[in-house]
């Protein structure tokens, strides 16, 4: 007897079973039973009984219960992704307002608040185990990495967050990190040879500029392993055309796709056709800020960056279909809600924030990165 023929005759015999057992407990009940729910109760549990005894025996069972616990997985990693920006904030002042007389500029002070910030509390935010990490953590996470943060101020200010994070204690190091990493208009690099990881800050402004260095990517064929990539804020204030910068995003969209050796449908590794395994970079975008317009420091900027024009932005950035929700390649950060939910004593201009703001953002990408790369602590 051939093995096919066999695994045929232990179904069989399976279905015979279920049969002889099932059928006359059915009419002997029916007839009898004054209780025909309680009847019901017990055909259930003796039919529940005897498929989970036979299971094993029908290869095409297993392989569904198989499948549906991997989707399963994937959803709940999904699901993680979507609400690793779930944060809530306590802005708290950190000493009392009446020790400061009339002179004090309390509105620049953005250090009169103590600003304490956690992943909100539900069963699904507590089932992904969001944490902050620590030094430690953040460098055996990012061990020998390429990281690129390309943008405007913003990015400037989340790169200098995550340095921040990974070197610590390193007072002086640091001292000489922002001075190097804020001058005007510049582009910068560092390598942390403890961890070997290195750091390219790209000054970045515009979309336009974003899609330059993928294409530079591409022509190296080197990719780095983290990529941030933000802007609007420029384009939002010296072309002030929601339409224009929307047409940019859909363009930047395409580079990513079509430049990187992957394609959505095929997930994070996935070779294109006729092209090596490569792994891809893991992808953020970082968001506009809030605008709070009557604290913006000049005339132009509120006349331009006013809240109408805000939400047409987001609006473009929504409908390009960049983000991961919106079925695109980018993860995204969402300083938009950091920033509204921190609000104005988070700011001294109404467009910059707190450092505490972006050392937030930090933290959410280091947690997407340890669900996209299936790590944990």
């Amino acid at each position: 007897m051939t093995l096919m023929t066999m695994l045929g005759a232990v179904q069989l015999g399976a279905a015979a079973a279920c049969l002889v057992v099932l059928i006359p407990v059915v009419m002997a009940g029916w007839h009898l039973s004054r209780n025909r729910m309680l009847l019901f109760s017990g055909v259930l549990f003796i039919t529940l009984a005897v498929c989970v005894h036979f299971t094993p025996y029908f290869p095409s069972v297993s392989d569904f219960v198989t499948s549906v616990s991997s989707v399963v997985v994937f959803d709940h990693r999904s699901s993680c992704i979507n609400l690793v920006n779930e944060i809530s904030w306590n802005v708290m002042p950190s000493v009392s307002l009446q020790r400061f007389n009339a002179t004090h500029n309390i509105s620049s002070s953005l250090d009169l608040y103590e600003k304490r910030w956690d992943w909100s509390k539900s069963p699904k935010l507590n089932a992904c185990d969001f944490q902050k990490l620590s030094k430690s953590d953040a460098s055996d996470l990012l061990n020998g990495s390429w990281v690129v943060v390309a943008g405007d101020s913003e990015a400037r200010f989340f790169a200098l967050s995550l340095l921040n994070l990974i070197l610590g204690a390193q007072t002086q190091r640091m001292d000489s990190v922002r001075t190097d990493l804020f001058k005007r208009h510049s582009d910068y690099s560092i390598f942390i040879d403890e961890i070997g990881v290195t750091l390219d800050f790209v000054w970045a402004p515009y979309v336009v500029n974003l899609t330059n260095s993928m294409m530079g990517f591409k022509a190296k064929r080197n990719y780095p392993d983290v990529i941030v990539m933000g802007a609007g804020l420029w384009h939002l204030l010296h072309v002030t055309n929601a339409s224009d910068y929307h047409f940019a995003l859909r363009v930047f969209k395409s580079s990513v796709v079509s430049l990187l050796p992957f394609s959505p449908e095929l997930g994070m590794n996935g070779p294109l056709i006729g092209s090596v395994s490569v792994k891809s970079p893991h992808l953020f975008w970082l968001g506009m800020p809030m605008l709070i317009n009557g604290m913006l420091n000049t005339q132009e900027k509120r006349a331009k960056m006013s809240d109408a024009m805000w939400h047409a932005y987001d609006r473009a950035l929504g409908d390009s279909r960049l983000l991961r929700q919106t079925g695109g390649p980018l993860v995204l950060l969402d300083i938009q809600s950091l920033t509204w939910n921190c609000g104005p004593r988070c700011t001294s201009d109404g467009m910059h924030y707190d450092a505490v703001i972006y050392e937030a953002a930090v933290q959410i990408m280091l947690n997407a990165l340890l669900i996209e790369s299936h790590q944990s602590l």
